[in-house]
């Protein structure tokens, strides 16, 4: 599998869209169907790592488990057919495992069969869910109200993130870290990646300074269910 790739930064009018669909659909489509944080009452936090698993993933979880943190990885079907230990080592150490596609294709994309394939499919390859409903979360974070229907007709919840710490985007882990501790509010879900060396290098500054902030860790499916 190819190192994970800096994408461009969208353009401003492209996230003004993006960000009004959000709100749009946060207020209109019910918690069972999509969800992009949780309660707001605690000071908990929730953070998730897509497109793994890859060579990486144990390196991550080795970090994870001397921080004392659970976490959400949403990944990707190929790559568990790939690395199947490794998806069960996250089971194993107490993190939750969540599908993210099999093919990293964007949902609207795709017609409803093909969509149910990449859901069910990847679904198959993971451990029991820890959640009543499975958690799925589109690739790109792609969705639109057709997409986001036909994951909950299949009895999904598609789950996307309150904060983005742009890891995607820069290899600057000071800056990945500074953006997770300074901007986190109570019930975010937070947006990481796999196989980022950045990424993991922000770990231990973003647990340490939440933790300082208050904050205590818990996964996506912990978090929605209080």
């Amino acid at each position: 599998m190819a190192a994970y790739t800096l994408a461009d930064r969208p353009k401003l009018l492209t996230r003004l869209r993006s960000a009004l669909l959000q709100r749009v659909m946060s207020t209109l489509v019910p918690k069972r169907v999509l969800v992009s944080r949780g309660p707001t009452t605690e000071r908990r936090v929730a953070l998730t790592f897509d497109d793994g698993p890859d060579t990486m993933t144990l390196t991550y979880l080795e970090l994870l488990k001397k921080l004392d943190v659970v976490v959400t990885f949403f990944v990707i079907g190929d790559h568990v057919r790939a690395l199947p230990q490794m998806v069960r080592a996250c089971h194993d150490g107490g993190h939750e495992v969540a599908g993210h596609g099999m093919t990293h294709t964007a949902f609207p994309k795709l017609s409803r069969a093909a969509l149910l394939e990449e859901l069910n499919g990847t679904q198959a390859l993971l451990p029991p869910s820890r959640t009543k409903v499975p958690l799925v979360r589109p690739p790109k974070g792609a969705k639109n109200f057709r997409s986001v229907a036909e994951v909950a007709a299949a009895g999904y919840t598609t789950v996307m993130w309150s904060l983005d710490s742009d890891d995607c985007r820069t290899d600057n882990a000071e800056e990945v870290a500074a953006r997770v501790v300074n901007e986190t509010r109570n019930g975010d879900i937070v947006l990481l990646h796999e196989e980022q060396q950045w990424t993991l290098d922000a770990l231990p500054k973003i647990v340490n300074g939440l933790r300082a902030r208050g904050f205590s860790f818990v996964t996506v499916g912990e978090l929605i269910s209080s």
